[in-house]
């Protein structure tokens, strides 16, 4: 061994100049291309019978429940990746977004029960068509992220009961069949690879739905409450609980039991905060269980831990069994190695441990390193067999940065999203630019996430940089001071002026989460219109170039651009009568998943084949779009086209710099050519602007040349300068590159010129 090598501190080994992926090797597999390679479980499989009363008395109805669960079906799942040498043939230590980047630049993320489909054909046969490749070819959209398409909900027993969470509450490895089939589900990975493309699934590493392993927990068989964070509570303290109501089977615990179970040393007690907190329906993030007899004649009563809503039980990742690290991974293998995806989302994975702390001192739930070393975990799980993680982190960029270090490929960018959501609502960037600083600051490089624009969830403003971790540290914005508990407020408050209430009733608060909108009416009620009933072709067209205003910032800069269905063809709110009994639980979000239609497959359709009920398109179909070089889609490929062929996905943010004016946001980017940047320059507000653009990063006497037409607009001057005019909620990306021979006799055009084109 080598002086040096042994020499070295423990803890400070680098990683090597050049790894095992970045040689030439022949017998290397390809990355990021997992494919279908299992033996398929489901269909060989004899299921036991259903018969009898489906009680834990039932030998039957235990045997089933245990065919169904998850947990089965991850052992099998990790039986047969056993001494496979592909196992050993792929790096997994280090996140590697551009790696992922380079396959799966610019994501469509679908959301399943929205999409409407051709008369007699699934969702998942519906993202399988070639047809809608070769257009999402020509938009240069490269993968599909499908959201969840497996079976979710709960069982109420032999029957399934619905999902409460948008199928973001799994309890099994099946594919739910309202989605399709795994056969149809491999297709569309088949058909993805043939046009270069990339398919991501869904794995969810914080909890599960009340399916076959929560049924099996509660009945305390074999390993199955080693998966949740659950806790038995003795008949002699029954008395503690809350009494279950007929026809349900859990309560939550008010802050009174919770306070009670946490004295009696039964529970670690309240949480740092309680999501989807709504008074007399979740007052805390635990519930108990009603009575529940198991195959050994005991009946038991247990209270158990949810993040999300109560029918989402909390996985326990450092319980001795450790069985809810092997249905995770058995869930990963799966999509991965049977049905063929590229890459999996992470979600709610940063609630993977909880500890308890002092006393009357909430529990340490958030930024726990058991969130790290379990995504770790995962991450290098999922890399080892050839695919990528993306994960939805909603905490501080610090956590971001912490679990991303040896976790996710990629992460959501949850703070930017609704910073640029308030630059567009007030017409100022700078609160937009002060996240973006602090994330190049803090560490957290653009090109490790995915920028987006709608997804299934509310435009989410909990702000919890600000709000916990730096709850007081002092932040400058508006010519003050503000603790970051403070400006989270004051942001909150902004937006929901703005963009909700009398200014804007199509838009709804979601808990203290969020607000219920699409794209489209964030910037709606941004323009001031109060009403969305009969938008005029003017307003359309105000709504559409702001529109491509935030497709710009998202996808000319480092990292995934991301957008959704409702993106593409301009989707509206739904009317809250049309679904009014999915909000009689308080969850707004279902105004802003109203069902669309890409190919104009059913031009009549009134809903999706999952009943939702179709909503108002802007911009009509994609087909229709691309005929015309004027619509949103045309517009959105010409975008992407730049970004392609300049590389700006891959490319480094190396400065966010303050602007001469509050409405225009600037972005440098080093390109892959050491001598040359390119430059994002916005206008967040519906006006004309005239500015300068000052960085140290861009060198004098550099030419400044617009990506769109090649042509020469300007050059930098002694104080690292340029002069730019963009019209009302316009945009420019532009590559700073040094004067050649050629460009010796161009002439560059002046400030004044720029302005009379304007």
């Amino acid at each position: 061994m080598a002086d040096d090598q042994v020499n070295q501190p423990a803890g400070e080994h680098e990683p090597p100049e050049i790894n095992y992926d970045e040689q030439f090797y022949p017998a290397r597999p390809r990355r990021l291309r997992p494919r279908a390679r299992l033996t398929r479980l489901f269909p060989l499989r004899q299921r036991s019978p259903r018969s009898g009363k489906p009680v834990g008395s039932n030998p039957e109805y235990v045997d089933w429940l245990h065919e169904e669960s998850m947990l089965f079906d991850a052992t099998d799942m990790a039986r047969q990746f056993e001494g496979l040498p592909s196992m050993f043939q792929n790096p997994y230590a280090n996140p590697d977004p551009r790696s992922a980047i380079e396959k799966a630049s610019v994501w469509f993320t679908a959301y399943p029960i929205s999409m409407i489909t051709p008369k007699g054909r699934s969702f998942l046969g519906t993202l399988g068509d070639p047809d809608l490749w070769e257009i999402f070819q020509r938009i240069g959209i490269d993968a599909i992220h499908t959201g969840p398409v497996k079976q979710a909900g709960g069982l109420n027993g032999w029957d399934k009961t619905p999902s409460v969470d948008g199928h973001f509450d799994r309890i099994s490895t099946k594919i739910d069949e309202i989605f399709g089939t795994e056969d149809e589900f491999r297709g569309l990975c088949e058909v993805a690879a043939n046009f270069g493309g990339t398919v991501i699934d869904d794995i969810v590493p914080g909890h599960t739905g009340k399916g076959a392993d929560f049924r099996l927990a509660e009945m305390k068989v074999g390993d199955y409450p080693g998966i949740y964070h659950m806790v038995e509570i003795p008949p002699e303290d029954w008395h503690m609980l809350p009494r279950v109501p007929r026809g349900r089977d859990s309560i939550n615990l008010d802050n009174e039991a919770e306070s009670r179970l946490q004295k009696a040393g039964y529970i670690i007690g309240q949480m740092q905060r309680v999501i989807f907190a709504e008074p007399g329906v979740k007052d805390t993030n635990w519930s108990a269980t009603a009575p529940v007899i198991g195959p050994d004649g005991v009946e038991r009563r247990w209270v158990y831990l949810h993040y999300f809503k109560e029918g989402q039980p909390t996985i326990n990742w450092l319980d001795p069994t450790f069985a809810g690290m092997r249905l995770v991974i058995g869930d990963a293998l799966h999509s991965l190695g049977d049905l063929g995806t590229g890459a999996l989302r992470l979600d709610a994975n940063g609630f993977l441990g909880v500890e308890k702390t002092a006393e009357d001192v909430p529990a340490w739930s958030e930024g726990h390193p058991l969130s790290e070393a379990a995504n770790q975990l995962i991450a290098s799980m999922v890399r080892k067999v050839g695919g990528f993680t993306f994960q939805e982190l909603n905490l501080s960029i610090d956590d971001i940065r912490n679990t991303s270090a040896r976790g996710a490929d990629l992460s959501y960018d949850f703070v930017n999203r609704p910073a640029y959501h308030h630059a567009l609502a007030t017409g100022d960037t700078e609160f937009l630019r002060m996240t973006l600083n602090l994330a190049l600051d803090l560490g957290v490089e653009a090109v490790s996430l995915v920028h987006a624009l709608q997804n299934h969830d509310e435009m989410t403003y909990e702000l919890v940089h600000f709000a916990t971790v730096h709850g007081q540290d002092l932040f400058r914005f508006r010519h003050g001071e503000y603790t970051g508990e403070g400006l989270a407020v004051q942001i909150r408050s902004d937006l929901i002026d703005k963009l909700t209430g009398d200014h804007a009733p199509y838009n709804l608060t979601f808990t203290t989460n969020g607000i219920a909108s699409t794209s489209a009416t964030v910037i709606a009620a941004a323009l001031g219109y109060t009403s969305i009933d009969d938008l005029d072709a003017e307003q359309i067209e105000q709504i559409r170039r702001a529109h491509l205003l935030l497709v710009m910032f998202n996808a000319l800069q480092p990292g995934v651009f991301a957008l959704s269905g409702w993106d593409l063809v301009g989707m509206l709110t739904l009317d809250r009568k049309q679904v009014a009994p999915l909000l009689s639980t308080g969850d707004t979000r279902w105004i802003h998943r109203a069902a669309y239609d890409l190919m104009d497959y059913q031009p009549d359709a009134t809903q999706s084949s999952s009943l939702m009920p179709r909503g108002v398109s802007l911009y009509g179909a994609l087909p229709a779009q691309l005929e015309d070089p004027e619509s949103f889609v045309s517009q959105l490929a010409d975008i992407l086209r730049i970004r392609k062929v300049y590389k700006i996905a891959t490319s480094t943010q190396i400065d966010v710099p303050q602007t001469s004016t509050n409405a225009m946001l600037v972005m440098v980017h080093q390109l892959e050519d050491p001598d040359e940047r390119q430059v994002t320059v916005l206008n967040f507000a519906d006006r004309t602007v005239f500015g300068h653009v000052r960085s140290e990063k861009l060198e004098p006497s550099s030419l400044v040349v617009d990506m769109v037409t090649d042509e020469v607009i300007g050059e930098i001057d002694n104080l690292n300068t340029f002069s730019v005019a963009l019209g009302p909620f316009g945009g420019k990306s532009l590559l700073i590159r040094p004067r050649t021979e050629e460009d010796v006799d161009v002439g560059v055009p002046d400030f004044n010129e720029q302005a009379g084109e304007v």
